[in-house]
């Protein structure tokens, strides 16, 4: 059988809730942070960020927090055919936090939890069969129901071809060996566990743990003995991890010494969360042994894996693309605090968003003063208009990728919050409406701090109306506010896309638009989106393209904004910008609603004629942009 995925995780699958505030008693945590979570979970999604095809095998609840965990899964690229939807049992939360490097206080709810149901009838042999290698982590040997079922996966691995790995991921009270208050615990000694790890460990071609795993595999807390005791029943290759002495792979006879193993290159970063850095770890390692790289590189991925995961807030948030880990291990440490380590965040930012957007075809309809000039406005009439423009751009989209909105929280905040889960990209402004300098929304605070009650799936979108030949004091007003929107938006995971119009403020060159972009990329400043004006002469196209690429080439993308333009014009334009990969399709407003809200705010057309229109402009303006790239790519074949 073709072996279509790499590997399948099996086990646990929970969501996380982090505390936000590091340092402080569990007692006093004040707001949490919502992550996936679960080993097998965390690898699954660790090594599809690595570039591995993944799978996962577990139960998650038919609630809130199970509809998470799959579409989380899927954003990762995980495959959640193995997933089961468990009609009777609510998904297994874990509440935690970081009191310092080394505490780590948190509660498992997982009484008669969905993954605790995995059952025999969940394993799907051709499923199994489809991959190289199958992972099951200890947790899931604890009770007789997941432990048949783990042995029937790991049956069919070896019918099959598969490669099989344990992590050992002994939590006490997971077996029913320390109390619910006891969820920090990592060793208590039990014969009960040992005996039951012990009749498994030969199954198993890789076996990993931390010392104090291996001591209750081997039941002794001599790690030498314990290793040695393990070893007694099982080929496997042992891999310890040792902390900050990195880890060491034993192939063979175990030495009386542990510094004689096998070792990879360590990293010696400063520890800011240990939660979830062995699901990192064996992430990497997993990458280096499926694909054939010899120990000490594995466990150098591994440990870099690692490193990452102590580094930063949350499990699964925080390993490495692959992109990201290969920039680490070409340019090296440049300082022990990764998480402060402006270029490293660039990148994991960058190469981990979650969505595909390489087509955008947004509907703008975020205007708020033109809208507010129109006869006939009132609030309450410019807020329903603003959800016809929303009907008319789901009856384009049908469902489909590649579409999206601009809308305002001011006018428009129940068509915005309505987008929410429609499929649609949803760019959401910022800017005080005509604002030079630029002035911010006064609902998102002093600090930018209003952005912590935004929905995660909102992009922010402010517009700074600036030039090269701007004045210092200008430019220092207009970077100030911008910067402070930038870092907000990153501080709380959103997407951020920077427009910025010239030709309102002087005449432009083909250059201006290129040296506007290197100079918001030499303030630290960078967007994920830029919406760019239209550019009649390709070499303007080309310089911007080469701006961005040269100090982010792993930016979103361009969108091409319309400034109310003619049809015709927007035609000739898109002809033009839809040459270059990096514009991914247009953002235009007016030229599909400006006529049409004139109309409706008088009273001469009704709410359906007004969306049937939008509708049909929006689509006519889908198809010039479809056909642009359309033409492009025909004659570049």
């Amino acid at each position: 059988m073709t072996k279509t995925l790499d590997v399948i995780t099996i086990g646990r699958a929970g969501v996380d809730l982090y505390g936000a505030q590091v340092g402080g008693r569990l007692e006093d945590m004040g707001s949490f942070e919502k992550y996936i979570g679960g080993s097998p979970t965390n690898i699954a999604c660790g090594t599809a960020r690595l570039g591995l095809n993944s799978a996962l095998i577990s139960r998650v609840g038919d609630e809130h927090m199970g509809r998470f965990i799959r579409e989380e899964l899927a954003r990762h690229g995980v495959d959640g055919r193995g997933v089961v939807t468990d009609p009777e049992r609510l998904t297994a939360l874990v509440i935690l936090g970081i009191r310092d490097e080394e505490r780590f206080p948190l509660i498992f709810y997982r009484e008669n939890c969905a993954d605790m149901a995995l059952c025999e009838a969940d394993i799907d042999e051709a499923f199994v069969a489809s991959a190289r290698s199958v992972l099951v982590t200890g947790t899931h040997l604890s009770h007789p129901r997941t432990e048949a079922a783990v042995l029937k996966a790991l049956g069919f691995a070896r019918k099959h071809g598969a490669r099989t790995a344990l992590d050992i991921d002994y939590r006490p009270n997971l077996w029913g060996v320390a109390g619910h208050g006891e969820g920090e615990s990592r060793y208590v000694a039990s014969g009960q566990v040992t005996e039951k790890l012990q009749t498994t460990l030969h199954l198993f071609d890789l076996i990993v743990g931390t010392e104090e795993e291996f001591h209750i595999a081997g039941g002794t807390t001599d790690i030498v003995a314990a290793l040695r005791a393990v070893r007694a029943v099982t080929a496997a290759t042992l891999v310890c991890k040792r902390g900050a002495k990195g880890a060491v792979a034993f192939e063979d006879v175990i030495p009386d010494n542990l510094d004689e193993g096998i070792s990879g290159e360590g990293f010696p970063v400063d520890v800011f969360n240990v939660l979830g850095a062995g699901d990192g770890f064996f992430a990497g390692l997993l990458k280096g042994w499926l694909d054939g790289e010899d120990w000490p590189t594995a466990l150098r991925y591994a440990n870099a894996c690692g490193a990452f995961a102590v580094s930063r807030h949350g499990c699964t948030p925080a390993y490495p693309s692959l992109q990201e880990l290969n920039f680490f291990l070409k340019r090296g440490m440049t300082r022990p605090d990764l998480r402060n380590d402006a270029a490293l965040e660039q990148i994991h930012w960058s190469t981990n968003r979650h969505g595909d957007w390489s087509e955008m075809r947004v509907f703008a309809f975020d205007h708020r003063m033109q809208l507010e000039n129109m006869t006939g406005y009132t609030p309450s009439k410019g807020g329903a208009f603003k959800e016809l423009c929303l009907q008319a751009a789901l009856k384009v989209q049908q469902g489909r990728s590649g579409y999206g909105i601009l809308c305002d929280d001011r006018i428009g905040r129940r068509a915005l919050h309505a987008a929410s889960g429609t499929g649609l990209w949803i760019g959401r402004p910022c800017e005080w409406p005509g604002s030079r300098p630029l002035s911010l929304e006064p609902s998102l605070g002093p600090d930018c701090g209003g952005l912590l009650e935004w929905a995660r799936e909102n992009v922010v979108k402010v517009l700074c109306f600036c030039h090269p030949d701007d004045d210092d004091a200008t430019w220092d007003r207009q970077l100030a506010e911008v910067r402070q929107l930038y870092v907000a938006s990153r501080r709380n995971r959103l997407e951020f896309l920077l427009e910025v119009i010239p030709s309102k403020v002087a005449s432009v060159t083909v250059d201006t638009t290129a040296t506007l972009i290197r100079r918001f990329y030499a303030e630290g400043i960078y967007p994920d989106w830029w919406k760019l004006e239209p550019l009649d002469e390709p070499e303007a196209w080309a310089r911007v393209c080469a701006a961005i690429e040269e100090n982010d080439r792993h930016a979103r993308g361009i969108v091409v904004l319309g400034l109310d333009a003619p049809e015709d014009a927007l035609k000739a334009s898109f002809e033009v910008a839809a040459r270059f990969p990096l514009v991914k399709g247009f953002a235009v407003g007016r030229t599909i609603f400006g006529s049409v809200a004139r109309g409706w705010f008088e009273g001469a057309i009704g709410d359906e004629e007004a969306v049937e229109e939008m509708a049909k402009r929006y689509s006519r303006l889908c198809a010039v942009w479809d056909g642009a790239r359309a033409r492009v790519q025909e004659a570049a074949e």
